[in-house]
């Protein structure tokens, strides 16, 4: 997929009512690109689209070049592609290594992934319903990267979590594309540490991208980010 994942134009809403609005962007293969704003911006409808929960009412959504406009998310995993939600979707009653076992490809690297993460490693026997908020997001991850993605998208990784945890869980996400070439992205209310980890940034208020750019740059011009969560700025970085 040496494409990674191109979305131009795209409009999704509910009941005719548009959320998403006119949007494109590109996340290419080894990438890490951060959607950021505030609440009620689209962002989560944006990622729903792009999974395959909800179809486009118009524009275009691309993997590997192919037009995958509005397939369903069975299809679209079988693809290349995960969404991580933001509720997690884990089974309480499970165990850790259970969760793990679950994962029909990229098994034989479950060894590595404990390894990546000391902290599971102590807890594989326990019942996830158990663990904390940041332990079970690092379970989310790590169950998605077991399965080699092609394109992995994460909603609201740091909801509810301290961020001394997401500067912990951010590295994740970076080494999946720097060691499996994978596209990732991601939504984030911590702007200061999405910048920090991701290549570029896109900025939503009210269903439209309204500023990109750079992720160094855009950190150093704080307020101008600033000022389009408020939306102040329409212009690229």
């Amino acid at each position: 997929m040496m494409t990674g994942l191109r979305v131009e134009n795209l409009t999704v809403g509910y009941q005719g009512v548009p959320v998403v609005r006119e949007v494109s962007l590109h996340v290419a293969p080894g990438e890490l690109v951060a959607v950021l704003g505030p609440n009620g911006a689209g962002k989560t409808t944006l990622l729903s689209a792009l999974g395959g929960l909800l179809r486009p009412d118009h524009g275009t959504v691309e993997l590997g070049g192919a037009d995958v406009t509005g397939l369903g998310a069975h299809v679209l995993a079988r693809r290349g592609l995960r969404l991580i939600p933001e509720g997690r979707a884990l089974f309480p009653s499970l165990t850790v290594r259970e969760h793990l076992r679950l994962v029909k490809r990229g098994g034989g690297d479950r060894e590595r992934l404990v390894e990546m993460l000391p902290e599971l490693a102590k807890c594989l026997d326990r019942k996830v319903g158990l663990l904390s908020g940041g332990e079970q997001q690092m379970l989310t991850i790590g169950r998605a990267l077991l399965s080699a993605p092609a394109i992995l998208m994460v909603d609201e990784m740091s909801l509810g979590l301290a961020p001394v945890v997401v500067k912990r869980l951010l590295p994740l996400l970076r080494q999946a594309a720097d060691t499996a070439d994978t596209a990732v992205l991601f939504v984030e209310q911590h702007v200061s540490l999405a910048l920090g980890a991701a290549d570029r940034a896109y900025v939503m208020n009210r269903g439209r991208i309204v500023l990109s750019g750079e992720a160094a740059d855009l950190l150093e011009q704080r307020e101008l980010v600033t000022s389009s969560y408020l939306g102040g700025s329409a212009s690229s970085a």
